[in-house]
């Protein structure tokens, strides 16, 4: 549907058992590996600009195309849940047997994440959130809408086509809040065209946004006081939806959390703030910047 950036990496399909999903590695496969997930509705592509700056400084990244709604690859045996969808980033790494991974989370992808740190966190060495779902916020008002309208049959095919031009899909209800600076065409091409082009997208993603519900970060969160490893926590100093209340709140609950307030950015930190982002996560990792 999209041309997907090369600077993921080499794509491959990986069998997680329940499902396929496509996924994009780059890197030595020798250097420390981080793993991304990103939030509902976008793609792999969403960490383009970061990918580049890890794989230089000596990182293994591995980015997927969740099913999250702007995925290549129809889920339909999968168990879609947030419970379910944290256990295959869970296969994920089982699969390519991947150890003490990095895991830098966007958005719903954090909760996610979160859930992965409570059920299964035995492959994740360490844990990179910005904003995300957390405890009672999943999601956040303006987008719990979502949820209720995917019980309607046919809804997330109306939610869909109603996001056909730049106007809608730069509204605030859709992608226009996430980023301080515009989305490009592109990159909005490569988030939305899956769910509106396949029937099989649609369908995987309202049974998604049929099972959000805060119960399930709630639960994750009262179990993460026993993640002990390293979690740095970087918040968009202007995020619209999340706010550095749930940074504070997950800080006091995790044993090694530290908050860094990243200047410039919104949701979106990988695409606002590249810059600051990448070198936050090769420190995190052991490895410095390369100028």
């Amino acid at each position: 549907m999209t041309t997907r950036p090369a600077a993921l990496g080499t794509p491959q399909i990986v069998d997680l058992g329940t499902c396929a999903v496509q996924v994009f590695d780059a890197g030595p496969g020798d250097g420390p590996v981080v793993v991304f997930v990103q939030g509902l509705l976008v793609n792999a592509d969403v960490w383009r600009d970061v990918v580049p700056d890890l794989v230089a400084g000596g990182a293994r990244c591995i980015t997927a195309d969740w099913p999250l709604g702007a995925h290549s690859i129809p889920t339909p045996d999968a168990d879609l849940t947030p419970p379910g969808v944290a256990a295959l980033i869970g296969s994920l790494l089982d699969v390519l047997d991947l150890n003490d991974v990095t895991i830098v989370a966007n958005d719903t992808g954090g909760a996610l994440t979160q859930i992965l740190m409570a059920t299964g966190p035995q492959r994740v060495g360490r844990v990179l959130l910005t904003p995300s779902d957390s405890f009672e916020m999943f999601f956040p008002p303006m987008f719990k809408p979502l949820v209720w309208m995917a019980h309607v049959p046919g809804a997330v095919w109306v939610i869909e086509q109603g996001m056909r031009t730049r106007f809608a899909q730069r509204r605030p209800t859709s992608f226009g809040w996430l980023s301080l600076t515009p989305l490009p065409d592109d990159l909005l091409d490569s988030f939305v065209l899956p769910a509106r082009k396949s029937r099989a997208i649609r369908k995987d993603l309202a049974r998604f946004l049929r099972t959000v519900h805060n119960r399930h970060t709630l639960e994750a969160a009262s179990k993460l006081h026993n993640f002990d490893k390293p979690v740095l926590l970087a918040w968009g100093a202007e995020d619209r939806f999340f706010p550095l209340s749930l940074a504070e709140r997950l800080a006091e609950i995790l044993p090694d959390a530290r908050i860094e307030v990243v200047p410039g950015a919104r949701t979106l930190v990988p695409f606002d703030r590249p810059d600051i982002l990448n070198p936050m996560i090769l420190s995190l990792i052991g490895l410095d910047a390369r100028t």
